[in-house]
């Protein structure tokens, strides 16, 4: 029986005026944005980095630094499709994954079909396979401010 790994990823943002909200891939009709030197999808990055961990392979700031030029305004599920690629290189497939995004607002429920069309289509992983959720931080702290989005996610890598 092939052996499986566990990898876990965090990621949070600021929110501003003026950019675009991007979360798994989907643009969410609100107000604010996530900053960042990408498209800021903390959902892409923290699944990104659990998948990387997983497979012990560093981690999204590590393949792609916001220090290079070319990632600006990068779409993090490309990115995130090429974390994959390299996981796959190294003898790992992507089984499951497990995200929860903390945030506010907006309310992201009516989202999570497509994200996670989305993810499914980056990562290879069923869609049955991918868990979405939204808490909320009872107003407390940074993401109770509604002041940024904060994503833990969970991936399970199987060796070849």
């Amino acid at each position: 029986m092939p052996a499986s790994r566990t990898g876990i990823g965090y990621d949070s943002h600021r929110l501003v005026e003026g950019r675009p909200l991007i979360l798994g891939g989907q643009r969410i009709p609100f107000e604010k944005g996530l900053l960042g030197h990408s498209d800021a999808d903390a959902v892409a990055h923290a699944l990104t980095d659990a998948i990387l961990g997983a497979a012990a392979a560093g981690d999204i700031g590590k393949l792609f630094p916001d220090t290079d030029p070319q990632w600006k305004g990068a779409d993090s599920i490309k990115l995130l499709f090429e974390a994959c690629q390299l996981v796959r290189y190294r003898g790992f497939t992507p089984r499951q994954c497990d995200i929860t995004v903390i945030l506010e607002r907006p309310k992201l429920g009516s989202h999570f079909t497509a994200m996670a069309e989305t993810l499914s289509e980056a990562t290879g992983i069923p869609v049955s396979a991918i868990g979405l959720k939204a808490k909320t931080n009872e107003g407390m702290g940074f993401v109770g401010r509604g002041e940024g989005i904060a994503v833990i996610a969970v991936a399970t890598l199987e060796e070849a």
